[in-house]
């Protein structure tokens, strides 16, 4: 059975860059496609998901994944700033999403709902392998979610408006832009900008390790099995060293990444993302369109879609493999398929977490809904209302983070309350 998976694993990458060059109407979405599976992968292999930051703190007090992803912000932002610096900002997609009580309220809610669920937008979507009741049930009320947020996101004042601008003219009018704040720094406002985002991540990081040190001086402390996982050396000599053997190939596929290789990887994706696309990584607002279109099989019209939404019909009219994002999320989906497969644990891991309760089916459902609605209050997920924004020298993401953790802690506990 190993074998038999490693051959349908290469078989699945053959398939995959095949049918989606021949099949996809553009390079770009060919792109997408690619960026995607690269992220599916690299988050599976390396065991990273944003709501792991919140949730690992609580249930284990381990904030390693916490400090990890401070580092991948950092790194992404250093890697922006090459990209803006001496060109146009405006000409990119930035995320400078307004700083207002939807972003509050959107980030306590998609904090809370993540804690239910174990998920965020992008790790629904390598759960449907690995948890697939739980991303099921999920992902079905995520995309109502934000479905049903989508007139708030589109007119409500408290999510179009921002109390604070860094701006007068046009280009970042309705957020705060941290360059602007710096203009004077002899670079552009980029040196600035990256030495505050440094400053902010070593806030989060010290605060971790405060927080991990309580938890251990306590005896709360357990240490997390796939952390440990990660952390171990494999012994090896370069002269026992042969290309075609089991010990290469587990090396070169199957033994798990580290949380910073993770995050290397993610963030060298995410900086290929923009300079292609020329912007950032957004996941959960395709969510919506596809709950409109299984709505459409039901008799209603993308007109009345259009009406409720406050949207034009194109989004859901349009056909799923023409949407880029919609591309680069079915490629986060065949990125853990193909990880799973080419490490040999696919049957193991798929088969893992079939049976789940009306209980805990119902909290998943919550936890969905709660994401759902909290994105398009916060215009974005944990990657297009945290990890984007901050990395495109946003002050909206750090607030997002720190409601978001607020809301998580808060939806764990509650959530420790309704299983006990």
């Amino acid at each position: 059975m190993k074998n038999v998976e490693r051959v349908l694993g290469f078989i699945a990458i053959i398939l995959i860059l095949v049918l989606g060059k021949s099949q996809l109407i553009s390079d770009i979405l060919f792109f997408r496609l690619i960026i995607g599976l690269g992220l599916g992968y690299t988050l599976s292999r390396s065991y990273t998901g944003f709501a792991g930051s919140v949730n690992r703190a609580y249930m284990t007090g381990s904030t390693k994944l916490m400090r990890t992803l401070m580092f991948m912000f950092f790194i992404s932002g250093v890697a922006t700033a090459a990209l803006l610096f001496k060109g146009d900002a405006t000409s990119y997609g930035l995320w400078i999403n307004p700083i207002n009580l939807g972003l509050i309220l959107g980030g306590l809610l998609f904090g809370f709902g993540m804690s239910f669920s174990s998920c965020c937008a992008s790790g629904v979507l390598t759960d449907l392998i690995t948890a697939l009741p739980r991303a099921f049930f999920t992902l079905i009320f995520f995309g109502m979610g934000v479905f049903l947020g989508f007139p708030l996101q589109n007119t409500a004042s408290i999510v179009t408006e921002s109390w604070f601008t860094s701006s007068t003219g046009e280009s970042f009018s309705n957020g705060v832009f941290l360059p602007d704040l710096f203009q004077w720094d002899g670079l552009g406002g980029y040196l600035g900008a990256i030495v505050l985002t440094g400053i902010f991540a070593l806030i989060v990081i010290g605060l971790s390790y405060e927080f991990e040190r309580k938890r251990k001086n306590g005896n709360t402390y357990t240490e997390v099995s796939v952390e440990k996982m990660q952390e171990e050396k494999i012994p090896f000599d370069s002269k026992d060293y042969v290309l075609l053997s089991e010990p290469t190939y587990k090396r070169m596929f199957v033994n798990p990444w580290t949380l910073i290789q993770g995050a290397v990887v993610i963030a060298l994706l995410f900086i290929l993302l923009m300079g292609v696309t020329r912007s950032g990584w957004g996941a959960s607002t395709p969510y919506g369109l596809w709950f409109g279109k299984i709505l459409m099989i039901f008799g209603v019209s993308a007109e009345s879609l259009a009406s409720f939404t406050k949207m034009k019909p194109d989004g859901f009219l349009q056909p799923f493999f023409e949407n880029g994002v919609s591309v680069q999320n079915f490629g986060i989906l065949l990125g853990t398929i193909v990880y799973l497969l080419t490490a040999s644990k696919f049957v193991q891991t798929f088969t893992s977490e079939l049976k789940i309760s009306f209980k805990e089916a119902s909290l998943f459902a919550m936890g969905g809904l709660a994401m759902g609605l909290g994105t398009r209050l916060a215009n974005g997920c944990n990657v297009g209302a945290l990890y984007t924004p901050i990395a495109n020298f946003s002050l909206s993401g750090w607030i997002f983070l720190v409601v978001m953790i607020i809301g998580g802690w808060t939806g764990n506990v509650l959530g420790k309350r309704i299983k006990s």
